[in-house]
C-alpha cells in the first residue's frame, strides 16, 4: 500500500503534519525573487522550505494551481520541486483536486502517476462525479503503487451548500464516505476532511475507522489541535494534518525582510508538530 511509506515517515519522524506549498510571488521574500524569473524564484523558495524542514517533516503538498498560474515556467518549477522534494525523502502529495469522466480521469491520473509524471506519491481528486471519475485514479493507483485522497468535507465555509444536503437520509459527504470505502478496497484510497468542522471530523472517523485522513485547515483557517485530533484513529494514527501559510509564510507573520524566512518556517513547523503531537496524544489517552 502507497500510504504505508507515509505512515513510515509520520512514526519515524514523531510528526503527523505536511507542509502545503501555495507559492504566490508575493509570499516569495524579495531577496529570492530579484533579479529571478517566475520559475526559479518558485523552484528556490521551495528548494530552502524542504531543506529546512525535511528531517522534521514527513511530506510535502504542493498545491497545483499556484504553480500553473505563472505559465509554463510555474509548471517546470512544480515539476521540479517535487522531484527535488522525492530526493530530500518526503512522501509528496500533489493537491490538483481533479474530477472528470473517465476517459479523461485516466489520462489525468498517467499525468501524475505515469512515466512522464514527476513522482508524487499521491493526489486529491474530486468525487462528485462518481466512480467514474475516482477509479481510473485507484487503477492507476495501483499500477504505480501510488495512492489518492478523495474530497469528502472540505474546509471552505461554503463546503455545506452541497456536501451538508439530504442524501437519502444521510448528508451527502457521508453518502461520499460510504463510496470512499469501497473504494479503498485495496487500501489507496484516503479521505480529505477539514479541521474547520471537528463534528464532522469525529463522524467521519467513526464511519471509516480505517482510513488515512488528509486534514486541511489547521491554522491559518483556524483548525485548532484539538479539532485535528478527532480525525486519528484509535491508535492516534491515520491522519497528517496541513498547514500552508502557517509554515510557508511564517516570515510575514513575524515580519522583517524575509532572509531568515526558512528558519521562521522550521520554528513554525516544529510547534505545530508538537502541539498536534500533544493533542493525539492526550485523545488516544481518553
Amino acid at each position: 500500500m502507497s500510504f504505508s511509506l507515509l505512515r513510515e515517515l509520520i512514526f519515524q519522524k514523531n510528526n503527523p503534519s505536511v507542509m502545503g506549498l501555495d507559492p504566490r510571488l508575493e509570499y516569495i521574500p524579495p531577496h529570492i525573487r530579484d533579479g529571478k524569473s517566475v520559475g526559479d524564484a518558485l523552484f528556490e523558495f521551495g528548494k530552502a522550505l524542504i531543506d529546512a524542514t525535511a528531517d522534521i517533516l514527513p511530506a510535502l503538498k504542493p498545491q497545483s494551481a499556484f504553480y500553473e498560474m505563472y505559465g509554463l515556467e510555474g509548471v517546470a518549477a512544480l515539476d521540479k520541486t517535487i522531484r527535488y522534494a522525492k530526493s530530500a525523502g518526503l512522501y509528496v502529495i500533489l493537491d490538483v483536486k481533479r474530477g472528470d469522466i473517465g476517459s479523461t480521469a485516466e489520462a489525468y491520473a498517467e499525468a501524475y502517476f505515469g512515466k512522464y509524471s514527476a513522482g508524487a506519491d499521491c493526489v486529491t481528486v474530486n468525487p462528485y462525479l462518481g466512480s467514474d471519475g475516482v477509479m481510473p485514479f485507484i487503477k492507476a493507483a495501483d499500477k504505480y503503487n501510488k495512492a489518492v485522497f478523495v474530497l469528502v468535507k472540505t474546509s471552505n465555509p461554503s463546503s455545506g451548500e452541497l456536501q451538508d444536503t439530504d442524501c437519502g437520509g444521510r448528508t451527502l459527504y457521508m453518502r461520499v464516505a460510504e463510496l470512499a470505502k469501497k473504494w479503498n478496497a485495496t487500501g489507496r484510497c484516503g479521505i480529505v476532511a477539514g479541521a474547520t468542522y471537528p463534528a464532522q471530523l469525529a463522524e467521519l472517523r467513526c464511519e471509516l475507522p480505517d482510513m488515512f485522513f488528509l486534514v486541511p485547515g489547521y491554522g491559518a483557517q483556524g483548525g485548532k489541535a484539538e479539532d485535528v485530533a478527532l480525525a486519528a484513529d484509535e491508535r492516534g494514527e491515520g491522519v497528517i494534518v496541513n498547514s500552508s501559510r502557517g509554515l510557508m509564510c511564517a516570515w510575514m507573520a513575524a515580519g522583517g525582510d524575509g532572509r531568515d524566512f526558512a528558519k521562521l518556517t522550521r520554528e513554525a513547523a516544529e510547534k505545530m508538530r508538537d502541539e498536534l503531537s500533544a493533542a493525539i496524544m492526550e485523545r488516544v489517552k481518553k
